[in-house]
């Protein structure tokens, strides 16, 4: 077992953000632990080409240490960057997969087919360095889909990528923050779709998986699980809809997941692949362990509904989650961050994106859950009108690696702290 845990970072694409973001972070991401890069090396030399302020970094490439792999059509180098007047130099492993990519093939802030197969080689080599034990999180700096599908990636995001790599069965893609933690039904499609296809047996599903591994992640085996109206008011008795419905019975099938016929708890996700333990979490243990939310939320008031508050005291191995609603998501969020529910389903992609990048815009991590490694990215895209400027904020990729490496340390046994 490692002392200290090992990042795999992904660059992302080369013309966007994820160079600068990168450069940014590594002085406190080697406070954390060790960390390997997993891209195009001439995203580096393409800033390098914009003169100042690029002048604070200095860096040489070397050969690899001796614990790097050493695959076949990889380029393993070590990165020795110096920063500003620091005396010594920080020590990066870095795997190029596209190592023939060259700067002058590349604009930055324009992504490009040849971007594009950068970026998504690069998650795929990530994956591969953590599927393969040799680093223990992958942290993904955000690629764009337009240059994918250039390069000829049929593939709608990272979510999906890795769960093709990976053969995981079943995958949800989730967000998580200090104030508020969203699970999504569905990810990138038409919101007419989202309602076309909405059914019972599906919702059930997502409601009671985001649940189990929310369960196994956070530690708290009776998380409270609040789920999304897909209408106004909740279709108010069927005046706006009859969808809640629907929802309603997906929330009776998702409870009965829990429990066998025989009335004892089950476990119905146990066979499916993750890289935590199962049961609570080790005494003082949190996702977010020292650092309060920054954002201010009213404190509950008289007359105002809440749900099941009070500590958990339910003592089972297996997780024994409590469902809620399904509640007019125009108020849900904000009961949830009060402090009413520990994790929010939305139905569709902006219910549960908008109001979690507006309450923690810097904080917000995204995590795929049902992987059976630890993944995360911080919770916004390649910015290429800003690619260059130096005015990308690394905040919430900070946020993305810290929580990794804490995530990283309860899914082996190993007290690995990290906070910003």
């Amino acid at each position: 077992m490692r002392a200290r845990p090992r990042l795999a970072i992904t660059l992302g694409d080369p013309c966007g953000i994820g160079p600068e973001l990168l450069l940014k972070s590594l002085p406190i991401l080697l406070d954390w632990g060790d960390v390997w890069v997993i891209g195009a090396r001439a995203g580096l030399e393409l800033l390098a080409a914009q003169g100042d302020p690029i002048a604070d970094y200095r860096w040489n490439w070397t050969e690899p240490a001796p614990d790097m792999p050493l695959s076949p059509g990889l380029s393993c180098h070590r990165l020795e960057l110096q920063v500003g007047q620091e005396r010594n130099p920080l020590l990066i492993g870095w795997i190029d997969p596209t190592p023939e990519v060259t700067a002058d093939q590349l604009k930055l802030g324009v992504g490009c087919a040849i971007s594009g197969r950068c970026a998504v080689e690069g998650v795929r080599t990530g994956a591969e360095t953590v599927m393969a034990g040799e680093t223990d999180a992958l942290v993904t700096l955000p690629l764009a889909k337009s240059a994918a599908h250039l390069a000829g990636y049929n593939i709608p995001g990272h979510t999906e990528f890795l769960q093709e790599l990976t053969g995981s069965p079943l995958i949800r893609m989730g967000f998580v923050s200090p104030t508020l933690c969203v699970v999504l039904h569905t990810v990138h499609q038409s919101l007419r779709s989202v309602v076309e296809t909405l059914n019972a047996e599906s919702v059930a599903e997502t409601l009671a998986f985001a649940a189990d591994r929310f369960a196994q992640l956070s530690g708290r085996m009776e998380p409270r699980v609040a789920l999304c109206a897909l209408n106004p008011h909740a279709g108010e008795r069927g005046a706006f809809g009859h969808e809640e419905e629907i929802l309603n019975e997906a929330i009776i099938q998702a409870e009965a997941t829990f429990v066998s016929f025989d009335g004892q708890r089950t476990n119905p996700f146990g066979h499916l692949p993750s890289p935590f333990p199962s049961g609570a979490a080790p005494k003082g243990w949190s996702l977010y362990p020292t650092k309060e939310p920054e954002v201010s939320i009213p404190s509950l008031q008289p007359g105002l509904e809440v749900v099941a508050r009070g500590p958990h005291t339910h003592e089972t191995e297996f997780p024994a989650p409590r469902f809620f609603g399904p509640y007019p998501s125009d108020t849900l969020f904000l009961r949830a961050a009060r402090g009413e529910f520990d994790l929010v389903v939305a139905l569709y992609h902006d219910q549960g994106l908008i109001p979690i990048k507006v309450l923690e815009p810097d904080r917000a991590v995204n995590l795929t859950l049902g992987l059976p490694f630890i993944r995360t990215s911080p919770d916004h895209g390649t910015a290429f009108e800003i690619a260059g400027r130096w005015v990308a904020d690394p905040t919430d990729f900070l946020e993305a690696s810290a929580l990794a490496v804490r995530l990283a340390g309860r899914a082996k046994g190993q007290n690995w702290t990290a906070e910003i």
